[in-house]
This record gives structure tokens, C-alpha cells and sequence, in this order.
């Protein structure tokens, strides 16, 4: 049974648009993001905010804006590749999506998928729209009326009418758009090429509708209907910009011919405004939409446009794929087009789409390359240089000021996983995601938008400054000692408590720091348990508590107030105040609490001598009179009366059943979520590394509903930090220092532990000063530093920008780096030329270092492949080395290549050579540098490595042939060897390796996953000096089958030919898919299925014995987006069966897998975990997924709830989820996932109020509460 979540989800934009959403006077931003639409509103700043984010069961293919008729909101068109379309409209009182009208296509599938992209264009108005989804064919929709009587922001449910479905002789269709009308009647132009494989560009256009109505769709009859019809002279033209008419005249009685194919200056003369612009490679052309008359422009330097947006009716933004925006101007004489002209203004990532906000001057790039970002124009004052002088970047990009950016992750096309806490662990067990101690390293973008990304699970600190190298910190505590020259709200002094002595601090607004020898005139001999600033009436007061004493000193004047000393030969051990009161632990026995308003008057005490001891204490912070103590042997927490010290609730256990020692070590209550959505939260922090929470009733200060989650293997400190916003003024985080230092937090509705980047942090405390607004400073064992919180999230991204693609990355732990093959590409007089590198990263700094490797030559190289190795060196000393794949640029068939051309070196010229495998190695001064060069008959797609015995193999997967080789490093000045061992041919082409022990398991491009065993090599053998057997020897040959063997005379011998190595394949999966990635799994322990965790046992019947082979299973990925695991079929009846292998798995993940790396996880709990993390999985979109394996006492229940979650959680649109979830590709198709759970649905259990998780528990076994609990573990995991 299998398990997946995503860990980072998809980043990556393909579409969006300008709406107006919400009101009629506000314009907000639509995005798609594989399957989820996200709206973001723009803030008095002009920077966008994420408003609202919704799900959408299919991948998201088509966006668009639509304007029902006398209404003033604007409705957002979807289409998802499910063919499911539908239109959503804002609900106020819900503040969610709703979907408002849609339809699905019930037919059969007998028509050819669009070959280009389904495409979805609106006209002008914004009432009739067209869908090309197939192949020559068109479906035309208009907008419905308003009904009567209904309000102006209400939309109909039924909004859209299906006019027609016609079909269209023009295929194979680059763009189209519908053109400005001044007759009211639609038009829409077309640009493709009749042939997929003719290399032209046509353009024709026609009149959407045929009657004066608009209400019957026209028949698209090339002889009677087709309006313009143009053969291109540039077939790179990609873009059809409709261009609006000044309005100035009406033109619409002109009849000019149809199929015209009159030049600029025929007709009526010039062209006007009002037609349409094909922007190509080298070509601008401009169409007068009534009397076809046109004007052309050669551009000077040629590129390839991929997305416009329009500035105003005269002026439009383009962008080619090389990230360089330019203005696009038609300058005009009144009415009348002159000439074109296009110039640079700016670089940018490469657009996938572009929205301009005139009212704003603001642009929007959406990348799927790189980053997307936010741009302020400003075009006013000297205009932009020339075509020409393009190159001047500096001068272009004063046009264009970069206000945002949104991370992108994608497109990842290889990552590594690295685990920072066990790097110098001998038992080779790697840390859990959500510990934050992984690493996940991906090499993201293309080309100049490329960059080297680090994901972690949690939140980052960003250093704002230290303070200096201090030790044995004990606590820290800020303070306001000067209101005269401090903001409101804001600290200036910074306590600083040791063991035997305290130090301060103060800061000025600059951020100059002073050290002072005395707090208020008090001495600073002695350790300070508690410091913090009372305000009483006028008075600004600072408490601050030693062992001997409690003390209130005035801020002005440094008067002492009240004094409060224990019981002589007594010592304050633990204290914790609020603005009313102080409550103190003296000796651990004796409970106290003080009145600040009675001037530390003893409002009540407790003394347990005796019976007990004070565990820990706490005041609640906003809850004045509310006091909370837990003792060392009872387990359990109680809610105390502050004025009395008599409990006010009940007193709840924190201890598990199986528990019976822990003791609470830190507690706070404190309000973590909207006070809307929850109450005040406890938080008990266990000796034994454990966080409890209980939900607070403040009405009767009792808890309930205990939670729970591990943060390490001893006892977390927590430390407050309010919140500074006045949105969530009176909210907590809790910094957590342990073990695994967390932040815990509300989002999202719910309480979020995250990782944070605190790592040996002893003590924290919130530091809002006017030189440092909303900083933290925390305390190490060796230094004291100045922080900000990052964004909370649950990933925390770091970017090295590399400016080339990285095809491939790996990592060397011996030496701390890690290998990037990179793709540059750059455009020299107006051609492409590529050069590939190896270049290297630190792990720790996360810089580049050493110099790159470039690969030159006379022949064009590219990366392929890329892995790291240990391998003997020339003298025999195990070292780390770098595998590189490469393949050249050559028009020979490398389908037929196979095998290693030579044993060493390469010779350029010889053209049997279709790519290499390089050594490489690193230097003392950390430089790559190539220890050996091979020639190979074909390129080197993939690579990996093969134990045998205690040597090691490489695998390489060339095009069609699977090759081991053996690898002998020889004295420096001697060429390297490279032996070929065995090899195995492919069916198509060689996609991915995995290895698993001696089976390989071969991705095909087109034919699935097949797995091969490598057979080493047996030596002849056999002599007379063998033993003597009474009876016949017995000899098990490769079949595992056991045949009898007749010796002569009485002395017998026993003889072995020699065998060669060989790669056998063993099995295979006949269904025919696209591969793109494939992975090996763990054995029976991991897999959850009972039929493979049986002891291998010999079939005495048979003669055959179940191998290892049957206890391995592979993940597999392919092309349309499917993830399967393959098992072996031990249980087939005939040979044949077992030589098939069975699908166990399967489901759409809706995004393409890229890689998939395994990983070895010892998770929390392992023997209670429900799921064992296997494999991380990266796609084209950005999203990084973790995969894991259910547990088979979680499996039943897993499987039931995510059943009843789909009649509760719904998406967007009319797909169910297990539609959607369901596998899909060309030949078949399910209607729902198979033993496949879906991480991101089972969590949506906690998103549900308590009444709708009662309903969905129900009948399913466990309580609210079990459930709940076993949701969340879950969600731990990442």
C-alpha cells in the first residue's frame, strides 16, 4: 500500500490573468499552479498578497476572465486536461470560490487531443469565447443574458449557453485570438501550419458568427467564410495580437475581398487601428482588420516571443524566451499606422505570461522557468534605446523596477537528498523530513532563470546581528528602561543572565550598543531569574527576581518600590509573572504567589513539603488570574487561581498509558490561533522530549482534547513571542529550543510545529526595538545574536543563482560539495551555442567553490548524466569520484550504439564515438579536474553503480543497451581502463536506472520498467584432487534447478565450465508506459503487503526457491503523470506469470515526475508508524512529494476515511477525487487510485470543524480524538 504527500507544493505559473473579482473597482490577480487557483490582491504598497487558494481536482490547462452582461463582477473560466470546464464566481458570505455554471464532455474519445495545447480565447467583449481541445475542431460558447430581476452582482447559475461544435481545416494551430469588432459581430484569427511536419506559417481569419444575431455559429468553409487568408514568410511567427480602433471613425461599411492578400498602401490606403500583429523571429506584421491592408517590419535582432500583454491601444509588451521584455509601438497619424517599432526595456525571468495593471503601471511576469515577478513601469520621460541598442541592459532596465518575486521551484530536473544531522553518523540512518535536518537539493529553471534551491522543512532566521561570543547563557529577557526616548510598544535593553552574574545592554535607534555596569542601581553579581517591564497607572516599573529576592524598581529615578524575600535559608528556584502577579517556586516545595499591585504582598502560598514537589510554573501572560503548576510525581497539569493558588479547573495527565516517569519541565498558555477559530492553548513540554497541548475553556478553565508531538529525546524550553501585528494583537509563536528547535504556531486554521534554523539555541526571548522592529535574540553556547523570523512556512527555500541549467546534481559527503552539471546557452549573432561545466558547490556555506570544468572540444558535448562514487584509486585507496555521461552532438543513429569504444581516451574524429564517460575528481583546492576520459558507441543517458562482492561496478544506459563495466584506475601518466562485463539491450531507449543489490531496473522511454540480474562471472574449475562423494553430486545451476551428475569410478570429481558475466532479465511490466523515472524500495519490512513478508523458503516440490528478488518493488513514473509500484509476482502460477511484474499501487499524481531519489528513514516510533518514508519525488512544476509505505494495521482505516473525506472535502469543478487520483494515459483509464492514499486529502480531516470531523468518524472505529491524533502524525512526517 502506498502513501503520498507533497512536502513543497507546486510553484510554478502557466497562467494568469487580471480580474475583477470581487467589485467592480477592484482588479486582483488569477494564477494557476498545476491544480490549484490562487487569487492575489494588491496591498497599499502595490505588492501583492496572497487573498485565497483553492483546489482543483485535474491539472489546470486553460484561464480566462468572462463578463456576464450587466453585471459588474467578472466570472474566472477553467479547464482542467480532464476535460472538465466550469465557471467560478466570488461568494461574499462564504469567502470562497463558488462554482457557478459547468460542463464535461460525456462523449467518446474518438477525437484526436489537440497536438500543440488546448486553448480557451474570449473575445473583446468578453461574452463569446471558443475552446480548441481537438484537433480541426472548435467549440464555440457565448454568455448568457442576465435574468430579470436580479441583482447586478449576481451571477446566473446557468451563465454559459454551448452554441456549436464545427469543425476547422486549419490543424496544427500555433495561436489564436478573436479580433476587436466595430460591427458587434466576433471574429477570430488563426495561425498554424497545415502540416506537422512542413515548416510554414499561415494565418487566416474568420467570422465567428453567421446570422446578424450572433446566435448560430459560423461553418468555417475556407471558400465562403474564410476572411483573410496569408502564407507567412516567417514561419517563427508565434504571437496574434488583436489591436483595439481609436474609435474616431467607423469603417464597417468598407467590403474588402475575401482571401485578400493585398500589401500596405492597396485599398483605401494606409492600414488603421483596429486589426492585428503577428510578431515572429525576424518579422512585425500588422493587418488592418477591415481592409486587410498591412505594414511590415524586420526586426534586427531576431528571438522567439512567448508572451505579450498589452500597455495601452498603441503600445504592448513582448517577451522572448531568453528573459528580455520589449515595447512594441505602432506609431501611428490619428487614426492611421505608419510603422512599427520594437525595443528593449528591461530583463526579466522568461514570461510564460504577462498581466499589466494600467491603473498601477504595474507587470506581472509569470515564469515556469524561473522565479515569477512583480515589476513597476515607468516609460515616461527619455524613451527606451533603440533595437539596436539593445545591449545596453543598465539603460533598459530603468524602464522596469522590480518590486516582488515569487519563488519558483521548478522545473526540477535532478535533486539530492542530504542529511545535515547525519553526516558524521556511523549507522547511516537518516533523519525524518520534518525533523529539518534534511536537506533537499534541487537543481531548478532554465538557463539564465537556473539556480541551485535548498528545501528544509520549517522557518528560517535571518542573522540581523551579534552581539558578541558569549557562554553559558541562561536566559535572556528584554526590557524598556527609557520611555522618554523609546517608541511605544518597543525594547531597548537587553538582560542577559549567566550562572553567577547578569550583564545588560541598552540600544539607540540606531542600533549602537552600550553595556551598562548596573540595572536601575541594582547588582548584577548575582544570576537574574526573571526580568520584564509593569505598568501600573503612570508608574513604569521593572520587575526583576534573583534567588534571594523579588524586587520593583521605578524606571524614572531607579527607586526601589518593594522588595519580596523568601524564608531565610530558602532560594527562589523557578518564577514566572504576568502584570498583576508573580508566582515563585522557593526550593521546589514552597508555592507563592505575589501581588504587583499590593506592592509584592503574598497573596496565598502553598507548601507541599512532604508530599511533592514543584515540577514547573507559569503565568498566563493574557489571562491575568490564571496561574498553571505541575508537580515531579503526580503527571499531571492543573489550572491555579493566581489570588488563591486553589485549583480553578480540573487537573488533566499528560503522561501516555505506557508512561509513568515523565515530568513537565515547561509550560505556557498562551493564544497560538485566532481567538475566532480557537481558545488559548497549554502547552506541556515533557522531559523526554515531547510537546502536549490541550485546548483551554475559559469559562471554566478546564482542558481537553490533548495533542501531542515529539521535538527531540529531552525537555524543550518555551519561549513566547507575541506577535508585533495588529491583526493578530494578543497572539503567540513559541520558540521551542531542543532537540530539533521548533516553531509552533497558528496557520492555515490549525497549530503548526515547524523546524526552525536555531540549532544549538539555549535560550530566546522577542526583542521589538526601534533599531531591530520584530527581531529575536538568541543565545547559543558560544554567541549571542540578533534574528528575524522568516515567512512562516512550512518550507524554507535557499537560492544560489547559477545562470545555466543543471541537468543533473550530486553529492559527495567525503567532501562536502556538491557536482552541478551545467547547460549554458548563449545567443551570438543571433545563433545558439551551448557550453556545458561541472561546477561545485559547499554544503555547509552554500556557495560556489573551486573553478568550473568546462568541457570543449571540437564536437558539441552535453551532460547527460551524473552521479558520485567512492572508487579505488591508482593505489588502491578508496576515493570519492565523480561519474560523469555525456553524449555528443552528432545526425549518426545512435539507436544502434552500444558498448564501450575504446578501453581508454577519445579520439574526436572517430565517428563510432557518440559520447564519453568521465572521472572526475577534486583537488586539494577544491577544483574538478578529469581523472580518466572513455569513448562510448552511444550517449551515456544514465548512470549507476553496482556492488559485487567487494568490488563495485558502473552501470551506464546508453540509448537502447544497458552496460556494466569495470573500472581500473591506473598511476598517474597511464591511461585508466574501462572493461565492458555485460550488457542487455532496451526496447526503446534507456530512460532511468535503479539498482537494488544485483537487479537494475531499466526505465524505457515507451515500454515501462524492466528488471535485469547480473550473473557474475564463474571461473572454470574442477580437479582430481576433489573430495569423494558416496552418491552423485549435486550442482544448481542458473535455473535453480538441481540435476544429478554421473562420476566414473569410485573417485569423482566435480567439473564447472567457465561462464561469462551476464544481465538476465527476470522481469518485466508489459503495459506500455512512457517512463520518465523509476526507483528501487525497501524489502518486506517496508511494503506493508503480508504475501511478500513471508522467510524464503525452497519449493521442495518445484525444485525452485524463492530469491530476494521477490521481496524488492520498484516506484515507477511515467509521462502522463502516473506513479505505479511493481512488484515481483511470486505467486504466479506459470513461469511466464512470475516473469510479469504486477502493479500493487497505482494513481495520478497530475504533475510529471522528474526524479525519484530513495531514501533510508528511521522513522519517530517506528513500531507504531503508519507510514515508512521510501522515496522523495520531484516534478516539472516544482512540487517535491515525499512517498512512503502504509503500515498494515493503519491500512483499513487509512483507506475508509479517505473514502468518506471525498463526500465532505470537495474541489472546484465537477471531477471527483477519485476520478482524479485515478490512473491515466492513452490506452486506459481507472475511476479511481488503487491502494494509493493521498496524504494531502487524509490531512484535510484536521481542516474540519469538530461537527463535520464527528460525522466522518463515525462507524470508522477509533474516537474523534484517535483519529485526529493519527492524522497529525502524519502530517509530521514532512
Amino acid at each position: 500500500m502506498a502513501y503520498v504527500v507533497p512536502i513543497h507544493r507546486s510553484s510554478s505559473i502557466r497562467h494568469a490573468l487580471r480580474i475583477k473579482l470581487f467589485s467592480a473597482d477592484e482588479e486582483c490577480l488569477a494564477i494557476a499552479k498545476s491544480n490549484r487557483v490562487e487569487i492575489w490582491r494588491f496591498t497599499e504598497h502595490d505588492e501583492l498578497v496572497l487573498a485565497h487558494s483553492q483546489r482543483v481536482y485535474g491539472t489546470i490547462s486553460m484561464l480566462q476572465a468572462l463578463r456576464p452582461k450587466d453585471v459588474t463582477t467578472e466570472l474566472l473560466f477553467v479547464g482542467t486536461d480532464r476535460f472538465d470546464f466550469f465557471t467560478l464566481a466570488w461568494d461574499h458570505a462564504l469567502q470562497s470560490l463558488q462554482t457557478v455554471d459547468h460542463f464535461y464532455d460525456i462523449g467518446e474519445k474518438h477525437l484526436r487531443d489537440s497536438q500543440s495545447q488546448d486553448r480557451c480565447i474570449v473575445d473583446p467583449s468578453g461574452r463569446y469565447m471558443s475552446l480548441l481541445l481537438w484537433e480541426g475542431v472548435l467549440c464555440v460558447l457565448r454568455m448568457k443574458n442576465r435574468p430579470k430581476n436580479t441583482s447586478r452582482n449576481t451571477v446566473a447559475a446557468d451563465s454559459l449557453d454551448w452554441m456549436d461544435q464545427v469543425r476547422l481545416s486549419e490543424m496544427f494551430i500555433k495561436a489564436s485570438t478573436f479580433l476587436h469588432s466595430e460591427t458587434g459581430h466576433p471574429k477570430v484569427a488563426f495561425l498554424y501550419q497545415s502540416q506537422s511536419d512542413r515548416s510554414e506559417t499561415r494565418l487566416s481569419s474568420y467570422r465567428l458568427t453567421s446570422d446578424d444575431a450572433n446566435s448560430v455559429a459560423s461553418r468555417f468553409d475556407t471558400h465562403r467564410d474564410r476572411e483573410l487568408n496569408e502564407d507567412l514568410k516567417d514561419i517563427g511567427s508565434a504571437l496574434l495580437i488583436p489591436v483595439e480602433a481609436d474609435g474616431s471613425e467607423r469603417r464597417h461599411n468598407f467590403r474588402g475581398n475575401s482571401n485578400n492578400n493585398n500589401s500596405a498602401g492597396s485599398g483605401d490606403g494606409e492600414p488603421h487601428l483596429g486589426g492585428l500583429l503577428i510578431v515572429g523571429e525576424t518579422r512585425l506584421i500588422y493587418y488592418d482588420g477591415i481592409t486587410h491592408n498591412r505594414i511590415e517590419k524586420a526586426t534586427s535582432t531576431p528571438a522567439i516571443y512567448v508572451a505579450w500583454a498589452q500597455f495601452d491601444r498603441t503600445h504592448y509588451f513582448v517577451a522572448d524566451d531568453q528573459g528580455t521584455l520589449r515595447l512594441l509601438t505602432l506609431i501611428t497619424r490619428g487614426p492611421v499606422v505608419t510603422r512599427l517599432d520594437i525595443r528593449p526595456i528591461g530583463k526579466t525571468a522568461r514570461a510564460s505570461t504577462l498581466v499589466y495593471y494600467p491603473s498601477r503601471s504595474m507587470l506581472f511576469v509569470g515564469s515556469h522557468a524561473g522565479d515569477s515577478q512583480l515589476y513597476r513601469i515607468s516609460l515616461s520621460g527619455e524613451a527606451p534605446p533603440s533595437a539596436t541598442e539593445g545591449s545596453d541592459d543598465k539603460k533598459a532596465s530603468s524602464f522596469c523596477q522590480l518590486v516582488q518575486t515569487f519563488t519558483n521551484v521548478g522545473p526540477i530536473f535532478d535533486f539530492s537528498v542530504v542529511d545535515m544531522g547525519s553526516l558524521d553518523s556511523e549507522n547511516g540512518v537518516a533523519n525524518e523530513y520534518s525533523s529539518g535536518q534534511a536537506r533537499i537539493v534541487t537543481g531548478s529553471g532554465v538557463y539564465r532563470d537556473a539556480s541551485l534551491r535548498s528545501i528544509r522543512s520549517g522557518v528560517g532566521l535571518e542573522d540581523a546581528g551579534i552581539l558578541g561570543d558569549f557562554s553559558n547563557v541562561r536566559s535572556l529577557y528584554s526590557l524598556r528602561l527609557n520611555p522618554a526616548t523609546t517608541p511605544p510598544n518597543k525594547v531597548d535593553t537587553l538582560v542577559v543572565s549567566f550562572l553567577t552574574e547578569t550583564r545588560v545592554f541598552t540600544f539607540d535607534g540606531e542600533g549602537d550598543i552600550e553595556e551598562k555596569d548596573s540595572l536601575l542601581g541594582g547588582s548584577l553579581e548575582h544570576q537574574s531569574l526573571w526580568a520584564s517591564n509593569i505598568t501600573r497607572g503612570s508608574q513604569n516599573l521593572v520587575l526583576r527576581v534573583t534567588s534571594d529576592a523579588a524586587t520593583l524598581v521605578d524606571t524614572d529615578g531607579g527607586v526601589t518600590v518593594a522588595t519580596w524575600s523568601p524564608p531565610e535559608g530558602k532560594s527562589i528556584i523557578s518564577v514566572s509573572a504576568n502584570d498583576n502577579w508573580v508566582l515563585l517556586s522557593v526550593d521546589g516545595t514552597l508555592l507563592v504567589s505575589l501581588s504587583l499591585d499590593k506592592d509584592l504582598a503574598v497573596a496565598a502560598q502553598n507548601d507541599f513539603s512532604g508530599t511533592d514537589q514543584i515540577a514547573c510554573i507559569h503565568a498566563a501572560p493574557k489571562h491575568q488570574d490564571t496561574g498553571v503548576v505541575s508537580m515531579w510525581t503526580a503527571g499531571t497539569v492543573t489550572v491555579v487561581s493566581l489570588s488563591t493558588l486553589q485549583p480553578a479547573g480540573n487537573s488533566v495527565p499528560f503522561r501516555s498509558k505506557n508512561d509513568s516517569t515523565s515530568v513537565a519541565r515547561s509550560i505556557a498558555l498562551v493564544q497560538v490561533m485566532p481567538p475566532h477559530l480557537a481558545g488559548p492553548t497549554l502547552f506541556v513540554a515533557l522531559d523526554e522530549g515531547t510537546v502536549v497541548m490541550f485546548s483551554y475553556n475559559e469559562k471554566d478553565s478546564t482542558l481537553s482534547a490533548p495533542k501531542s508531538t515529539i521535538l527531540g529525546v529531552h525537555h524543550a524550553n518555551l519561549h513566547l513571542l507575541p506577535s508585533h501585528d495588529e491583526s493578530t494583537k494578543g497572539m503567540y509563536s513559541i520558540l521551542a529550543t531542543a532537540n530539533h528547535p521548533s516553531l509552533i504556531y497558528g496557520s492555515e486554521g490549525r497549530i503548526i510545529c515547524a523546524a526552525v534554523t536555531a540549532q544549538d539555541t539555549t535560550s530566546v526571548c522577542p526583542f521589538d526595538s526601534e533599531a531591530f522592529p520584530g527581531a529575536v535574540v538568541l543565545a547559543s553556547q558560544t554567541e549571542i545574536k540578533l534574528a528575524n523570523v522568516d515567512t512562516m512556512r512550512r518550507t524554507h527555500v535557499q537560492t544560489i543563482p547559477i545562470g545555466e541549467t543543471i541537468r543533473r546534481v550530486a553529492y559527495a559527503q567525503g567532501e562536502r560539495v556538491f557536482a552541478l552539471a551545467c547547460i549554458g546557452l548563449e545567443v551570438i549573432r543571433g545563433v545558439e551555442i551551448a557550453k556545458c561545466a561541472i561546477k561545485l558547490v559547499d554544503d555547509v556555506l552554500f556557495q560556489p567553490v573551486g573553478k568550473p570544468l568546462l568541457l570543449t572540444g571540437d564536437k558539441e558535448e552535453f551532460l547527460e548524466s551524473l552521479i558520485c562514487t567512492e572508487l579505488p584509486d591508482a593505489q588502491g585507496t578508496m576515493s570519492e569520484r565523480f561519474l560523469v555521461g555525456t553524449s555528443f552532438n552528432s545526425n549518426a543513429d545512435s539507436a544502434q550504439g552500444g558498448g564501450v569504444a575504446s578501453s581508454y581516451g577519445n579520439d574526436p574524429d572517430d565517428t563510432s564515438t557518440m559520447g564519453r564517460l568521465l572521472v572526475v575528481g577534486i583537488d586539494s583546492e577544491r577544483n574538478p579536474y578529469i581523472v580518466s576520459a572513455h569513448r562510448l558507441r552511444g550517449p551515456c543517458r544514465s548512470l549507476a553503480v553496482l556492488a559485487d562482492g567487494d568490488s563495485k561496478k558502473i552501470v551506464l544506459g546508453l540509448t537502447r543497451t544497458v552496460i556494466v563495466a569495470e573500472y581500473t584506475e591506473m598511476p598517474l601518466g597511464t591511461q585508466s581502463r574501462l572493461r565492458k562485463v555485460a550488457s542487455t539491450r532496451a526496447s526503446t531507449m534507456v530512460i532511468d536506472l535503479a539498482v537494488n543489490g544485483r537487479y537494475i531496473a531499466i526505465g524505457d522511454m515507451m515500454k515501462s520498467t524492466a528488471v535485469v540480474e547480473y550473473v557474475p562471472a564463474v571461473e572454470a574449475a574442477g580437479s582430481d584432487d576433489e573430495e569423494e562423494e558416496d552418491d552423485a553430486t549435486k550442482v544448481r545451476e542458473k535455473d535453480k534447478k538441481y540435476r544429478y551428475m554421473k562420476l566414473d569410478g569410485d573417485k569423482k570429481s566435480k567439473k564447472q565450465e567457465a561462464k561469462p558475466a551476464q544481465l538476465v532479465q527476470v522481469a518485466r511490466n508489459y503495459q506500455a508506459n512512457w517512463t520518465t523515472a523509476v526507483a528501487a524500495l525497501g524489502g518486506p519490512s517496508k511494503t506493508g503487503d503480508a504475501a511478500e513478508d513471508k522467510m524464503a523458503t525452497d519449493d521442495t516440490e518445484s525444485g525452485e526457491t524463492i530469491s530476494d528478488k521477490d521481496f524488492l518493488s520498484w516506484l515507477e513514473a511515467d509521462a502522463y503523470g502516473n506513479l505505479s509500484v511493481l512488484s515481483y509476482n511470486s505467486q504466479g502460477v506459470t513461469a511466464e506469470d512470475r516473469r510479469r511484474l504486477r502493479v500493487t499501487s497505482e494513481m495520478n499524481l497530475g504533475e510529471m515526475v522528474n526524479r525519484i531519489r530513495r531514501v533510508d528513514v528511521e522513522p519517530t516510533n517506528a513500531e507504531t508508524a503508519m507510514v515508512h518514508p521510501q522515496a522523495f519525488l520531484a516534478t516539472t512544476e516544482g512540487a517535491v512529494y515525499l512517498f512512503g509505505t502504509v503500515a498494515p494495521a493503519a491500512l483499513d482505516l487509512l483507506l475508509r476515511l479517505q473514502a468518506r473525506l471525498e463526500t465532505v472535502v470537495k474541489g472546484l469543478g465537477t471531477t471527483s477525487f477519485s476520478s482524479y487520483r485515478g490512473f491515466r494515459n492513452t490506452e486506459r483509464e481507472t475511476s479511481e487510485p488503487s491502494r494509493f492514499l493521498d496524504g494531502e486529502m487524509l490531512e484535510r480531516f484536521l481542516d474540519l470543524d469538530e461537527e463535520q470531523q464527528q460525522d466522518v468518524a463515525q462507524g470508522l472505529g477509533p474516537s474523534v480524538e484517535d483519529v485526529r491524533g493519527r492524522i497529525e502524525e502524519l502530517r509530521r512526517m514532512h
